[in-house]
């Protein structure tokens, strides 16, 4: 994983062009900052959580902009379970709110919505919407919008491990047959692509137990912008940042 920190101003001057370099396919953002952006300007943490609800909408446009196929939003982690009750149920219920209203914009754009993690957490009724955003948008193809809700990484993988196990002893595949990519088919992200590039915004440097597994080889790029002030400059920036990077999977660079 390579990484870069940057403070975001004006969009700096390409060192490569679009048409030269090739652009990530995958791109998924930790949304970081919101309660940050609130404090700052004396407001309650759902302020900055619904301003961050703006940024996700200029985030997908930029993505699009971008020629971005798959952007995995990092939205609710398995850890935000334990904040205090009265933050849970603000969180959930912008969600909720959000999915709900959204949906049919989302829909209008192209955009197909695909969720992620322990959604079985959720109450019954916010299930129900997640379910029907993915109905209503699967057969869309400009963007694919990953949303990782209630997920951790980690958990992600004990669970892939105890499905293969459970497997193995079913006789359904052989201890064998166990590889890397047999191993991924039990993840989440079965049929989604690697991140190409992670970036995080407020300056923390950390991927928080997002997509462990996935992010091997990922283009690690942290913003010190909060998230409620996410714009499209911020998303071109990295993309920009992304470009002049050499990507080598372990491999030095000339040898294929």
């Amino acid at each position: 994983m390579t990484v870069s920190t940057a403070r975001c101003g004006a969009r700096p001057k390409q060192l490569f062009n679009h048409n030269t370099k090739i652009l990530p396919q995958h791109v998924a953002i930790i949304m970081d900052g919101n309660s940050r952006w609130a404090r700052a300007r004396g407001l309650p943490r759902i302020a900055g959580h619904k301003e961050g609800a703006q940024s996700v909408k200029r985030c997908i446009e930029a993505a699009i902009n971008n020629q971005t196929k798959w952007l995995t939003l990092y939205a609710f982690s398995s850890e935000n379970w334990r904040r205090t009750p009265q933050e849970v149920l603000d969180l959930t219920s912008l969600l909720s709110y959000y999915i709900k209203y959204e949906a049919r914009n989302l829909h209008k754009e192209g955009v197909c919505v695909r969720i992620i993690g322990e959604i079985c957490r959720f109450e019954p009724k916010l299930q129900k919407e997640l379910h029907r955003i993915q109905e209503l948008t699967k057969s869309n193809t400009r963007l694919v919008l990953i949303l990782a809700l209630s997920y951790g990484g980690r958990g992600e993988v004990i669970q892939a491990v105890k499905q293969i196990v459970q497997d193995v002893k079913k006789g359904a595949i052989s201890l064998d047959a166990v590889d890397e990519s047999l191993f991924s088919n039990y993840l989440f992200t079965h049929n989604i692509p690697d991140p190409d590039l992670i970036i995080r915004t407020s300056g923390e440097c950390r991927l928080s137990n997002f997509l462990l597994w996935q992010s091997a080889y990922s283009e690690l790029i942290f913003l010190e912008t909060l998230w409620p002030d996410f714009k499209a400059q911020d998303y071109n920036e990295a993309i920009d940042m992304y470009l002049q990077r050499e990507r080598r999977f372990g491999a030095r660079p000339g040898i294929k």
